[in-house]
């Protein structure tokens, strides 16, 4: 593919709102993680929950759009001056010539989930007041953002669970190179709710202590929150990286578990490393989707040896953030973007003994290196991979 410019991205999670936050955090080896329960959720685990997503409500202008997981998109707008490079795009190249591509895992679900108690006790009936279209529907995040935003152009959500906003980076790049659109805005949203908490729970993928990835005696995930946001342009005089390519697959397993070879996850890096023209040898470092689960892990390191070798450093941050679901392609696309700006390899955190029989070059503490190629790999339920190759900018 033409590389694309990335002329800004911010980012909003558990380790803090914008860049500098989350690059202070990473450096010191901080995690974002706590043991506290959210809204009714009494669950023994940790969480990755966004400060100051609830301080305030939206500007008058978006009331219709008020809930939790847009007030936490806001956050990501208006953070590391996004919203401000996108306004210089839409002037440049026109409202309609910027797409708005975002993903997303269950939206905003609380805002049905606080609406469900307050049913007319006779009729059942939803309170007068939810706005399910501007809020709990998929659709709205981008809707809101579009509008945020003041754009025209294409839009859609993508929602493949936690492959979700790494696969709208492939979206834009095929609308630009189709000559439909000059740039895209790309990312995902995703907050926490009692569904997601309670259903991973019953799925047995719930850790009771803080996620430990790539540990031996790893037990499962820890949930977290985030919004991050990426501005692509056709071309650009100094972008801050560029987008060299963008790899998917579908390995169509099983509904929840990864294939046990990591078939379609190797799958979806090799076309990442075809589409950017590069060999394995020549990317720096990778972000693996890392989740902690025994099976997740198991498999997305036989995949990486497969493709990259044993000598690849590699690590997941998601020991910091927790797993953001539809958000953590795009949280960990910025996490990544950041590590190529500021010669930084995150070192993942809270593993205690390592598991013999993964090969991985997995960092444990942080390094400092001269970047020009990262990776970051997301893979979502159902076997719905992907993998983003960024190169070094300015």
């Amino acid at each position: 593919m033409t590389p694309l410019a990335i002329s800004n991205y911010s980012v909003a999670s558990a380790l803090g709102t914008g860049r500098a936050a989350t690059l202070a955090a990473l450096r010191a080896g901080r995690s974002g993680l706590s043991r506290r329960s959210f809204e009714t959720a009494n669950l023994a685990t940790w969480i990755g929950e966004v400060e100051g997503v609830d301080a305030e409500p939206l500007p008058a202008a978006w009331a219709d759009y008020d809930c939790r997981n847009n007030r936490l998109a806001w956050l990501g707008l208006q953070a590391d001056g996004f919203a401000a490079s996108v306004q210089r795009a839409r002037l440049r190249f026109g409202a309609g010539r910027v797409g708005v591509f975002l993903g997303t895992s269950t939206s905003a679900i609380l805002q049905t989930e606080l609406a469900y108690r307050r049913r007319d006790p006779v009729s059942g009936a939803l309170p007068g007041d939810f706005r399910y279209a501007e809020t709990h529907n998929t659709y709205s995040v981008a809707r809101f953002t579009r509008q945020a935003l003041q754009l025209c152009g294409p839009a859609f959500v993508v929602s493949t669970a936690c492959s979700s906003s790494a696969k709208v980076f492939g979206s834009a790049a095929r609308m630009i190179a189709l000559g439909l659109i000059d740039a895209a805005v790309v990312g995902g949203v995703d907050s926490l709710c009692l569904t997601t908490l309670y259903g991973f729970n019953s799925l047995e993928l719930l850790a009771r202590d803080i996620c430990r990835p790539w540990d031996a005696g790893r037990r499962g995930l820890s949930l977290g929150e985030g919004a991050a946001f990426a501005l692509l342009e056709r071309e650009a005089s100094e972008p801050r990286a560029w987008l060299l390519g963008v790899g998917e697959s579908s390995d169509g397993h099983h509904m929840s578990s990864p294939h046990p070879e990591g078939a379609g996850a190797a799958e979806a890096m090799r076309g990442a490393l075809a589409q950017a023209g590069l060999a394995p040898t020549q990317v720096d470092y990778l972000n693996l989707h890392g989740t902690a689960t025994p099976n997740n892990d198991a498999a997305e390191d036989l995949a990486v040896c497969t493709v990259f070798g044993t000598a690849l450093a590699c690590s997941s941050t998601k020991g910091a953030t927790g797993h953001t679901l539809g958000a953590a392609g795009g949280v960990e696309a910025a996490i990544a973007l950041l590590a190529l700006e500021h010669g930084l390899m995150p070192g993942g955190l809270n593993r205690r003994t390592p598991d013999t029989a993964l090969q991985c070059n997995y960092q444990v503490a942080n390094r400092d290196a001269a970047l020009r190629v990262v990776a970051s790999n997301s893979f979502g339920f159902g076997g719905s991979n992907a993998c983003l190759v960024f190169g070094a900018g300015r």
